[in-house]
């Protein structure tokens, strides 16, 4: 059987999301971060069959050509995405019930209503009166013409209720279970110090005679189910609307979308399933998952935060290192005119960005500031800067994406925020997105306008500057700068096209000077001198790219890749990619970073970018990579790399099995990255 060339998407993004489980799974993570991985693991799946899966549905549905899939026709993609996501889910379920054993075993007990201590039982009464029945809204299904509308990830009880002698006069309600305004795991009063748990559900379930004394019934049946819909938002060309009145409008579509998974309480009985599938017409849809009692884990990711837990359930993260360059300085801003800076998040803080935004904001000298944002915090001190900053006489334009996917109404929100304090807002570009990240500062010094520039791998986001590995450089560099200042030109003169010789910008430039150096290191390995490619991002699946990553192979260049997500490149195949090995990271921080690093003869170009090697990212985004030309910060980036490709603890190898297994090395020291990293940086001498 000839083996297969490239993996395919989605098949690569489910072993991305199996790493996940893998943590959950691993029994030296502390406990209450394996739960946290079991939320991860769920959120990520939610978003999965929202997105991806819902668009094979529509290329199934449109008869679109199986190229686009590498070859693979969609038919046969969906029916191996339902297996892969059946196994996935019996391996959670085992590892849940074996977390809540040892937390058990920790005196941390999960129960249900039914397990209820005397004193227990008085405070979830309580707590039901006065927090959750409030919240409810039963509806009742029996002689209604049509069923009740389920939302998008949102957990309903079907309710059935009878009599103990009568069990054929029964009814049927339906009640969603209101996780968006109440906690989803409540504390209990301890017992003898122990610990117990109850989830809201079960508090409902516990309520269920109270809510429905009016019909008299004495045994009530509660089972859980969910659906999830196409959350793919489409943007018209009408030139009457406004990009915010498009993209609101796509929003409250999403919330419509066509159901593409439903997941139900195996429990519940054939009749009652058979009853809900064709009230919602669900009889033809191949995802229809059995499950277990409970329904969307992804809320585990909050589990802990409240309740007085030990701290070795948890991760205990270092403190961020503040840049001990920024401490000799009285101002960021000389600090940056005399050395370029390369901040590694989370393990240096975010802080320092936010003090280059409020000194500029108050200093005399500056100008202007130009930013492009994607992603922000809920509570975003970057955008209280940059009013600031207006506020204080500056000139500020943000170039605001309003299409960051399931960020779009934040973004909204911030961007009518920015608007009405005085900032020039330029919106979404139909048909581009802005994924870029770049600072740009102007400041009059001794007659003339200086810029600074800070360019950045990841979002400037204060919330996932704590979570996310990025890399932003400061640079007072003014050739780069002066580039920087095209980009934002782009925006203002309709992308009209400006030549960049430092920065390499997508969707112009980006694919052909990768392209150029990958074939500059084929050209030296046929010469018979050292050529080796050394790149890191979040995916690697693009067509194009892994062929010349082949014929680099072939030529007998030295590949190494680190890929956290997908990747449609396949180490080790003879006589096509045996000079190729890829590593994928999965620990406690999210890795988000991108290098590429091309070793040009030993003069190592080496580029930090927010863009990964993908068709949305070379060709229908603008995104940019940025040439580190310090040769202390480029060995500093080399020395990152190296420590994340010698990890043997939570590095796994990615090849054509997509088997996940484990980096072992036995004859090296224990190397893990996430660790080894904050270590090198706490030590290194500036």
């Amino acid at each position: 059987m000839k083996r297969k060339k490239y993996v395919n998407r989605d098949i690569s993004w489910l072993s991305f999301n199996a790493r996940v489980l893998q943590e959950a799974m691993d029994p030296s993570v502390p406990m209450l971060e394996r739960l946290k991985f079991l939320g991860i693991y769920s959120s990520n799946l939610d978003e999965f069959f929202s997105v991806r899966f819902s668009t094979l549905k529509r290329m199934i549905s449109s008869n679109i050509d199986s190229s686009v899939l590498f070859g693979e026709k969609p038919e046969r993609v969906l029916a191996e995405i339902l297996d892969k996501v059946k196994e996935l889910r019996d391996r959670f379920d085992e590892t849940f019930s074996e977390i809540k054993e040892l937390l058990k075993k920790r005196g941390i007990h999960f129960i249900d209503e039914t397990q209820l201590s005397e004193k227990q039982q008085q405070f979830v009464k309580e707590y039901f009166d006065s927090r959750v029945r409030p919240r409810l809204i039963p509806m009742m299904l029996d002689n209604i013409k049509n069923f009740p509308y389920l939302k998008n990830c949102v957990i309903y009880l079907f309710i059935v209720m009878s009599r103990d002698n009568d069990a054929k006069n029964c009814k049927h309600a339906l009640i969603e279970v209101p996780v968006d305004v109440l906690p989803r795991f409540i504390n209990l009063p301890s017992i003898d110090k122990q610990q117990y748990v109850i989830m809201l559900d079960d508090i409902i379930r516990f309520g269920l005679s109270e809510i429905f004394k009016i019909f008299d019934y004495t045994k009530f049946e509660a089972y859980t189910i969910k659906v999830t819909r196409d959350a793919e938002i489409d943007i018209d060309d009408d030139i009457r609307t406004s990009m915010y009145e498009k993209i609101a409008k796509s929003i409250k579509t999403r919330k419509t979308g066509d159901i593409v998974r439903f997941i139900y309480d195996r429990k519940i009985p054939e009749n009652f399933l058979n009853f809900i599938l064709q009230q919602n017409k669900l009889t033809e849809i191949q995802s229809i998952i059995p499950g277990h009692r409970y329904h969307n884990a992804r809320d585990m990711i909050s589990f802990g935060k409240s309740g007085d837990y030990a701290r070795d359930l948890f991760y205990v993260n270092p403190a961020p290192i503040y840049h001990p360059l920024f401490k000799k300085y009285n101002s960021i801003f000389q600090c940056i005119r005399e050395n370029d800076i390369l901040l590694h998040y989370p393990y240096h803080s975010f802080h320092s960005f936010i003090d280059l935004l409020r000194e500029a904001a108050i200093d005399p000298k500056v100008r202007s500031i130009k930013m492009t944002i994607y992603r922000l915090a809920n509570q975003s001190n970057v955008i209280n800067a940059l009013m600031n900053a207006v506020s204080n006489g500056k000139n500020v334009t943000v170039v605001m994406e309003l299409q960051a996917r399931f960020d779009e109404e934040n973004n909204i929100k911030w961007a009518r925020k920015l608007e009405e304090s005085g900032v020039n807002l330029i919106s979404s570009i139909p048909g581009m997105k802005v994924h870029s990240k770049l600072c740009l500062i102007t400041r009059r010094e001794k007659g003339t306008k200086e810029n600074y520039v800070a360019i950045s791998t990841g979002n400037f986001n204060e919330a996932t500057a704590r979570l996310y590995t990025d890399h932003v450089i400061f640079t007072y560099n003014q050739e780069i700068a002066k580039e920087a200042k095209r980009v934002f030109d782009m925006f203002t003169y309709n992308f009209r096209n400006f030549r960049f010789v430092h920065l390499l910008i997508s969707p112009f430039y980006l694919r052909k000077k990768i392209g150029d150096m990958i074939n500059h290191e084929i050209r030296l390995a046929k010469a018979g001198k050292k050529a080796a490619i050394n790149i890191k991002v979040n995916n690697f699946m693009d067509k194009p790219m892994t062929d010349r990553i082949y014929r680099a192979s072939q030529a007998g260049v030295k590949i190494r890749l680190i890929v956290r997500s997908n990747c449609s490149v396949i180490p080790g195949i003879k006589n096509l990619s045996e000079n190729i090995e890829i590593h994928g990271i999965v620990d406690k921080y999210l890795e988000h970073s991108r290098i590429f690093w091309f070793h040009n003869s030993g003069e190592d170009n080496v580029y930090i970018s927010s863009a990964d090697i993908m068709v949305r990212n070379l060709d229908r985004r603008v995104e940019v990579a940025v040439p580190v030309y310090d040769q202390k910060i480029k060995q500093e980036l080399m020395d990152y790399f190296e420590i994340q490709f010698q990890d043997n603890t939570k590095s796994r190898y990615i090849n054509h099995e997509i088997e996940n297994t484990y980096i072992d090395s036995p004859e090296s020291p224990t190397a893990r990255a996430q660790v080894d990293i904050y270590r090198y940086l706490e030590n290194k001498k500036y």
